[in-house]
């Protein structure tokens, strides 16, 4: 597990490239027959890639989090972004499609990972975060959940939304989870931009053709910056940065949340004409 410390918006001034990247890019989640995690300290969230493709894989604990079995004191939801794979949650097996989405509660023991294919591997993404109360294991299905139609081709973000993990929908303590994906000819995946202080978010963009790229925009409204962002790379979001992005091609992205509140709707928007 890797850590990441947590950042304040006095230091965008003075990162480069590099310096950008490290903090605040997450690339090589899925790596053949591994868990891998970065734990960020921007509201305690672990991001988490498993590829099971010779076998299972299961979710291991690690000493960061100093817990007998990783969602001890903590919640999950998990995506899979590749082909279609099982979740085994302490003896109940789950079916996972492309985009579905299963949510993890406090207290599940053993979870373990597997594919249905490993000419076709599936690729489960996990966003976790501590939690205070259980809720039961929840399965949505690609495309189901809470579905809004948002943006217009005119502005070339016409996108439709899937909200899974939040408060009128799969309940948790804090983690609020979905997909967006965007409609032919659209590429921006959220404008006007908009803050949050009181949750961070994380991005996983994925089915972005590999010679493709989304830029994506983070830092203060008034001091924006760039990251270049591939396939299945993860983005860490601080409360206090705008997240959007445009692709040159189109994608999807899985969105996480956690933080003060489960509220979709409370955010700060920011005009793209008062951005700098």
């Amino acid at each position: 597990m890797e850590q990441r410390y947590a950042t304040s918006p006095e230091q965008i001034p003075g990162m480069d490239t590099a310096e950008l990247r490290r903090r605040y890019l997450v690339p090589g989640l899925f790596v053949d027959d591994e868990a891998n995690a970065v734990y960020t300290h921007h509201d305690r969230v672990v991001l988490l890639g498993a590829k099971p493709v010779t076998g299972p894989v299961a979710l291991p604990t690690f000493p960061e989090i100093r817990s007998e079995y990783f969602l001890e004191h903590r919640e999950a939801g998990v995506v899979n972004v590749g082909g279609s794979g099982t979740v085994t949650v302490d003896g109940t097996t789950y079916d996972l499609a492309h985009g579905s989405c299963l949510y993890l509660g406090r207290g599940a023991r053993d979870v373990t990972f597997a594919s249905a294919d490993a000419t076709s591997p599936a690729r489960f993404y996990v966003v976790s975060a501590p939690a205070h109360t259980a809720y039961p294991t929840t399965l949505v299905e690609a495309g189901h959940g809470t579905v809004r139609e948002l943006g217009d081709a005119l502005t070339s973000n016409r996108r439709t939304l899937n909200q899974y993990i939040h408060e009128n929908g799969v309940r948790s303590c804090q983690v609020v989870m979905g997909v967006t994906t965007l409609h032919p000819g659209s590429m921006w995946n959220t404008m006007p931009a908009h803050t949050h202080d009181r949750r961070m978010e994380a991005y996983l963009y994925f089915d972005l053709p590999d010679d493709a790229r989304v830029v994506h925009l983070l830092g203060r409204p008034d001091e924006t910056r760039h990251l270049v962002v591939g396939n299945e790379e993860a983005i860490i979001s601080p409360s206090w940065s705008v997240h959007s992005g445009v692709g040159t091609a189109s994608y999807s992205f899985v969105w996480a949340m956690a933080g003060e509140n489960q509220s979709f709707d409370d955010m700060d928007g920011f005009p793209i004409t008062d951005m700098r």
